[in-house]
């Protein structure tokens, strides 16, 4: 005579099912790490610092929330640099420590003006709405300057970040000196002058700290969890009404004005790279429909659309749209 299982025995196999279907604990917060937005500001970083020229989106240390972390790190940098100046007055140290510090402060005022230089030329000067019209009259002259302002602001950062490299050792060398007894009589400042020295190794090592991270914590969870951490921020393809917000034209050829398809923008575009499309491989033809994506690459609007359908990011730099 058959048996057949009770109840009980049935109702424990389906849950241990259920249970060995569902994610573990780790992987649900693996899965909410890939997606969260610092993570793939990370990979954004990483990918524009490390990949080839050719390949790079926008400038992931232009967005304004970076340049709003920077304005706050450089406003609480000279806000202590400057009240330890004056309530340290009697002390005394042996190595020139307030010449070093009143340095880093005066170098920390030189780059919030650089910060607003920034943001002014590329959130300010190229954030405004132009017609046709306007644009034909004024590229030639806002190219021109646009690129020696760009130029002007690549040296001044060079320039600064070598004073904040030399200066750096210096802090080491006159901060960490065993000799001298400098703590005994200058507190306040020595212990401002570690910290600031401490920030500033941290800075200096967050591309190493970034490459340990993505190439090889993440790779490592990934195998360990078997889930893919760096497709996870993007795996869940866009929407319709998110890809017809993509900007598309018809292409001209290279080196030419594009005309929009979509009314509403009357920006006038030029397209200095991009002669094939990386999806299909083929080369752009006259009148062909194009689209941008927020990086600034361009696609056929085909091949681009059926690959935001099931990726919501870009084939060349991986940056996500915004949802």
């Amino acid at each position: 005579m058959a048996s057949f299982p009770s109840n009980s025995a049935s109702e424990h196999s389906m849950a241990s099912a259920q249970n060995s279907s569902s994610p573990s604990f780790m992987t649900r917060v693996a899965m909410r790490v890939s997606r969260s937005r610092w993570f793939t500001f990370l990979r954004r970083v990483f990918h524009y610092q490390n990949g080839p020229r050719s390949d790079l989106g926008s400038n992931p240390f232009n967005s304004s929330t970076w340049m709003m972390l920077e304005l706050i790190a450089l406003l609480v940098q000279i806000t202590s640099t400057t009240l330890t100046l004056a309530i340290s007055k009697s002390e005394k140290p042996i190595w020139p420590m307030r010449v070093w510090i009143a340095g880093y402060d005066i170098g920390c005022l030189l780059n919030l003006l650089l910060l607003c230089g920034r943001y002014y030329q590329l959130h300010v000067t190229q954030g405004g709405a132009l017609s046709l019209s306007d644009l034909e009259q004024q590229r030639n002259n806002e190219e021109s300057s646009v690129l020696r302002g760009s130029h002007l602001m690549d040296k001044c950062r060079s320039s600064l970040e070598l004073f904040f490299a030399i200066w750096f050792v210096m802090g080491n060398v006159w901060a960490f000196d065993s000799r001298f007894g400098s703590f005994q009589q200058a507190p306040k400042l020595q212990v401002l002058c570690m910290i600031l020295l401490a920030w500033n190794a941290i800075c200096y090592s967050f591309p190493f700290l970034l490459f340990l991270l993505l190439c090889c914590c993440v790779p490592l969870m990934s195998t360990l969890l078997g889930y893919n951490m760096s497709m996870g921020s993007s795996a869940k393809g866009a929407s319709d009404d998110q890809i017809s917000q993509i900007p598309s034209w018809r292409y001209k050829g290279a080196h030419t004005n594009l005309d929009f398809a979509n009314d509403s923008q009357t920006t006038q575009r030029l397209i200095n790279d991009d002669p094939e499309c990386c999806i299909c491989l083929a080369k752009y033809k006259d009148r062909e429909e194009v689209r941008q994506l927020p990086c600034s690459h361009l696609f056929h609007l085909k091949c681009v659309d059926q690959w935001l359908r099931i990726i919501s990011c870009c084939p060349l730099c991986k940056q996500g749209l915004q949802r």
